[in-house]
């Protein structure tokens, strides 16, 4: 069986320790945990992992701000996102900032292995995964993208507003969707002008509203 060197980064010492006894005899070797990003980004640059595992929520540097970091300096480094949320903004900026899934604390023993050797082996979510769904739903064509008099948007339009309605920042739409930051402010406002909304706050709870995302 091939042993997935990981790097485990959560700042409650319960919960490294738990997860290396849990996935002891299994494909997921914990080789090093660490409780904060600054360790964590020392750890990636000394040694090779096949995988990271980051806490979302962490005091020092929170994990969506770790895996922008890492993203800088280690682009093709799997990175899955572990939390105890099953919160759809911090799973849309984990999918904006590059990583390559996410999944829960409370989550099967199994649903994890598989989640990790799914992501070290081809670098993408795993398909029907939290990632891959809300991915989906995210740059898809589907849902805010179909006609509405309130909402004349084109498909990249519609894009744009589904990431809006995640709360994403201009930055991590520009990421999501490889477009520049020009760009996406460019359809921010076509958005706001074309539905006559005041603000972004203001178009995202009105397509919510509406069933459009």
């Amino acid at each position: 069986m091939m042993s997935l060197k990981t790097l485990v980064v959560d700042d409650h010492e319960a919960a490294r320790v738990g997860l290396t006894q849990l996935m002891e005899g299994t494909s997921v070797s914990i080789a090093k945990t660490v409780e904060d990003g600054e360790s964590a980004l020392r750890c990636i640059n000394e040694e090779e992992f096949d995988v990271v595992l980051i806490d979302v929520q962490m005091k020092k540097m929170d994990g969506l701000s770790l895996l922008e970091e890492i993203r800088g300096d280690h682009p093709d480094l799997p990175v899955v996102l572990f939390s105890a949320y099953d919160y759809s903004v911090y799973m849309a900026r984990a999918v904006a900032n590059g990583a390559q899934d996410y999944v829960l604390k409370t989550d099967e023993l199994e649903v994890i292995e598989r989640v990790i050797q799914h992501v070290s082996t081809n670098r993408t979510s795993c398909p029907g995964g939290r990632l891959d769904s809300l991915r989906s739903k995210l740059c898809g064509s589907d849902g805010a993208g179909k006609a509405h008099e309130d909402f004349p948007l084109t498909g990249r339009e519609s894009q744009v507003l589904r990431h809006i309605a995640f709360g994403l920042s201009n930055r991590e739409i520009a990421k999501s969707l490889a477009i520049s930051v020009e760009t996406v402010k460019e359809h921010v406002q076509n958005i706001l002008r074309k539905t006559g909304a005041s603000d972004r706050t203001d178009v995202a709870v009105r397509a919510v509203r509406k069933g459009l995302v």
